[in-house]
C-alpha cells in the first residue's frame, strides 16, 4: 500500500516526529524548535504532551511488535505501529487502558488513481468498529510530507474519543 500526507500540519508533524523518535530510538522533543511557530490553539504544553512517548509496559491491548509512535494526541490518544508498517498502517490507537482505533494513511495521488485496499481496517481481536472518520491532510508533515487521508476505524463513539488527551471542547482542534 502506498501512503501520503496529513492535512493538519502540526498533528501530522508531531505524529511523524514522535514516530521517527520511537523508531530510531531517539528522544522525542519536549518543546517546539525555536524557528517553529505554533498554530492557533496549540500551546507549548499541548505540543509537549503530543511529543512525549508513553513510558512503562507495552499495553496489553496493542498488538505484539508495535511501538509507540506518538504522545497523547487530542481527539486520538496514543498511536502504536509496527516499525515496518509506519506511516501507511495499520496504526493502532490506545487511550485509558483500551484500544481505540485502527488507522491507515493513504497518499492522495494513490487514492485519486482509484487504488483498492482490502481488509486493512480490521478491528483488533475483541473489538468492533463503531464508526469511521476520514480526515484529509493537505500539507503533510515531517516523515510523511505529501497530501494524504487519515482513515480511522474507531472502536468507540465519536463523542468519547473527541475528549481524549484533555480536549475539553469535544471538537477537532484547529491545529489537527
Amino acid at each position: 500500500m502506498e501512503v501520503g500526507t496529513l492535512n493538519k500540519p502540526v498533528v501530522s508533524f508531531c505524529l511523524c516526529v514522535a514516530a521517527a523518535g520511537a523508531l530510531l530510538a531517539a528522544t522525542p522533543a519536549s518543546k517546539p524548535p525555536a524557528q517553529m511557530k505554533l498554530p492557533p490553539g496549540l500551546t507549548p504544553a499541548i505540543y509537549k504532551m503530543m511529543m512525549t512517548l508513553p513510558k512503562g509496559a507495552h499495553p496489553a491491548a496493542m498488538p505484539p511488535g508495535t511501538v509507540p509512535v506518538s504522545g497523547c494526541i487530542p481527539t486520538m490518544g496514543y498511536h502504536y505501529a509496527k516499525p515496518g508498517n509506519f506511516p501507511g498502517g495499520p496504526i493502532y490507537g490506545y487511550y485509558n487502558g483500551k484500544a481505540a482505533f485502527t488507522e491507515i494513511m493513504v497518499d492522495k495521488k494513490v487514492f485519486d488513481r482509484g487504488s483498492n485496499w482490502e481488509e486493512v481496517l480490521k478491528p483488533l481481536p475483541g473489538y468492533k468498529i463503531d464508526h469511521v472518520d476520514i480526515w484529509y491532510e493537505l500539507h503533510g508533515h515531517p516523515g510523511y510530507p505529501i497530501p494524504h487521508y487519515d482513515v480511522h476505524a474507531w472502536y468507540i463513539p465519536h463523542s468519547q474519543h473527541m475528549t481524549f488527551c484533555g480536549n475539553t471542547s469535544g471538537k477537532r482542534p484547529p491545529y489537527l
